[in-house]
């Protein structure tokens, strides 16, 4: 304790810089994590969470029970596992066709371009979705008409739902993902391109022997992140996108707490929903993160 002491002395301008996002972190991550108890409780507002009874893992038990447990189960991770697949490389593919690219004024159009999307609101998203998707007068279904097909209510697929939401979550993401790619590939030292140069290496073989291994720790990193929030599909799109009819492949846990929990007044259940959900989370991300460790050296801890 006392060379921790010295150490904030020493270098107490650090430990202020870092202050509001410790004390950020405590009031609205940790200090929240009290009410996480009525998940083991019979929570009723009027008693409060001291005064409600304890019921253990009931709740736990009734969501297994549920008749909508596989199926919520199986869309979240459906959505999250078909998004991991083709989200994951496009950022990187991205980053490394634009880092090939030698016209500077080219290159920042590119950037902007892809960029720009990721500063799109979700709401803003959808709606553009709607009405680029809409049967009667959306732009896609149009070209389709006029290509002599027939119209497609794309927003009331089931089966369109899940390629809707991730492919729209690519366009929207992949040009802000590639920042973080692009500034690894920025540290390569610019003499191992001139001794491939020198040797006749390809393109190709550049990206492959140079390139790939620069960014393969950042990587590693992300994907460990991605993978430890497979059961976390973003609530708000998903909310968005939802309608009675794809219902069948949209209804995703957060979707599905916030109905529970909150329109139904059953908190307790909900609570347990997503506790049940971070606990998961973070078995996946503690698993990935040794499995990493052990394989290539790279993990978060």
């Amino acid at each position: 304790m006392h060379k921790l002491w010295l150490n904030m002395r020493e270098h107490y301008q650090l430990y202020i810089l870092i202050a509001p996002a410790l004390i950020y972190y405590i009031i609205f991550q940790y200090i929240p994590m009290y009410g996480v108890q009525i998940a083991f409780k019979d929570f009723v507002p009027t008693l409060g969470i001291w005064g409600s009874k304890w019921v253990g893992l009931e709740h736990v038990i009734q969501f297994f029970h549920s008749y909508q447990f596989w199926d919520v189960i199986k869309n979240t991770l459906g959505i999250s596992l078909y998004g991991l697949i083709v989200s994951f490389p496009i950022p990187i593919l991205l980053a490394l066709m634009l880092n090939e690219v030698r016209h500077k004024k080219f290159k920042a159009f590119v950037q902007t371009l892809t960029y720009a999307p990721h500063f799109i609101s979700t709401v803003v998203m959808v709606g553009m979705m709607m009405i680029l998707l809409s049967p009667s007068t959306g732009v896609v279904n149009q070209i389709i008409v006029a290509l002599g097909g027939n119209p497609v209510y794309f927003m009331g697929s089931e089966g369109l739902f899940k390629t809707i939401y991730v492919f729209s979550g690519v366009w929207q993401g992949m040009g802000w993902g590639s920042i973080i790619y692009l500034a690894a590939l920025s540290s390569v030292d610019p003499h191992l391109y001139e001794a491939a140069y020198m040797d006749g290496a390809s393109k190709l073989k550049k990206i492959i022997h140079i390139d790939l291994p620069a960014i393969l720790p950042t990587a590693a990193i992300l994907l460990i992140l991605n993978v430890g929030s497979v059961m976390s599909v973003g609530f708000e799109k998903v909310f968005l996108m939802q309608n009675p009819i794809n219902l069948g492949s949209s209804e995703v846990i957060s979707t599905y707490v916030y109905k529970i929990g909150l329109l139904q007044n059953n908190y307790s259940y909900g609570s347990a929903i997503g506790l049940f959900n971070a606990v998961i989370n973070f078995i996946l991300l503690v698993s990935v993160n040794t499995v990493s460790k052990r394989t290539n050296g790279s993990s978060l801890w």
